[in-house]
């Protein structure tokens, strides 16, 4: 077992483990550390406590605290903080200059003032360059200039949440925990994004307060074949009354009910019995489909060919006509006229022409 302290750098920062050494820090102290980043000034969140040691070599071993911090530490951090609104004045000139497609957030000086880091928003890639080397010509130190999202936006700038309070990224939470829209389904929350959604724009973080709640006597309850209304399932109250369910509430173990006769009541979950378990014989039986009969195929060598070259004008098939018994008119026949009343116009015309020579 090793002994390790939790610090934090920033308000509601992430937490980071150092080894105490032989020294005693209790919650709330202010220490010094060595950090990849240079000297750092954090506050002491969580006392002295055992982990495991980390089972894997790659795994690096917990810096040390370097020592408490003094009454001129607390004060020259209050100079850094004049420090940095004074840097973020020029940086902001600068990226106007350059007219570069960005927005800053935040700046942040190192205790040592070794370095400056200047947080910043953008929709895509900026190309900032020219603005670094005037920044470390005004500043004569090393410049880190970071991209950030919107969820770490809103962390860092703050602002108050729909509930009416101060932003949890902004106020306690140290990392951001992964919501999903299923959370919100467990919670028989409306979906409309206006009113799951943050300032950020992303699903609210309150979200995963309550999930493993609603996980535990929602979900694990469903595996242990209890039932569980569903909205539209319909079902039977406790006094023979039919309905169709509305609406769920998880937490409190009862469902709104519309009842057939024009009414909503609410009923428990164990008073309700879904209409298939209570009439199993009224379920229409399903449909099964059975396959034609086979027919035997004749064997290859059996079958009718098709001819290659079908004639173009086929045989007309001759009808059988039908006479009717009722008629004395002759029955028509196929062939053609030959009588003197038939005769083609030209043999007229000709006999004309003949009469009056």
């Amino acid at each position: 077992m090793q002994k390790v302290i939790g610090v934090r750098f920033k308000k509601a920062g992430k937490i980071h483990l150092f080894d105490p050494g032989d020294e005693n820090f209790e919650r709330g102290d202010y220490v010094l550390v060595d950090t990849t980043r240079g000297l750092e000034y954090g506050e002491v969140v969580i006392g002295v406590h055992e982990i495991p040691v980390a089972e894997k070599p790659e795994t690096p071993a917990p810096r040390k605290i370097k020592r408490k911090a003094t009454p001129n530490d607390v004060a020259r951090i209050e100079e850094n903080h004049v420090r940095e609104q004074h840097a973020g004045e020029v940086c902001r000139k600068k990226i106007l200059e350059h007219k570069l497609p960005m927005n800053l957030i935040d700046v942040n000086y190192a205790f040592d003032l070794s370095k400056i880091i200047f947080y910043f928003t953008a929709e895509g890639r900026v190309d900032f360059r020219e603005l670094v080397k005037d920044l470390a010509y005004v500043f004569r130190t090393r410049i880190d200039l970071r991209q950030v999202g919107v969820r770490d936006e809103a962390k860092k700038i703050g602002g108050v949440g729909c509930c009416g309070r101060p932003l949890c990224c902004a106020n306690f939470l140290g990392e951001f925990a992964q919501v999903s829209i299923r959370m919100a389904k467990e919670q028989n929350l409306s979906l409309n994004p206006a009113k799951i959604s943050g300032l950020c724009g992303r699903l609210l973080c309150c979200l995963k307060f309550e999930s493993e709640y609603y996980h535990e006597h929602y979900v694990e309850q469903a595996q242990q074949n209890n039932y569980q209304p569903m909205p539209g399932d319909r079902v039977v109250v406790e006094d023979g009354v039919r309905g169709k369910v509305v609406a769920v509430n998880a937490s409190r173990r009862n469902a709104t009910i519309f009842i057939d006769e024009e009414k909503t009541v609410l009923a428990s979950w164990e008073d309700l019995v879904p209409v298939d378990a209570e009439e199993p014989a009224n379920k229409k039986p399903a449909r099964t489909f059975e396959e034609p009969p086979k027919t035997e195929t004749p064997p290859p060598a059996e079958r009718e060919r098709p001819r290659k070259n079908p004639p173009k004008n086929p045989p007309r098939q001759e009808t059988q006509r039908t006479t009717n018994l009722f008629d004395n008119r002759a029955p028509k026949t196929d062939k053609p006229d030959k009588s003197s009343s038939h005769l083609p116009r030209r043999h007229s015309k000709k006999s004309k022409r003949d009469s009056k020579r």
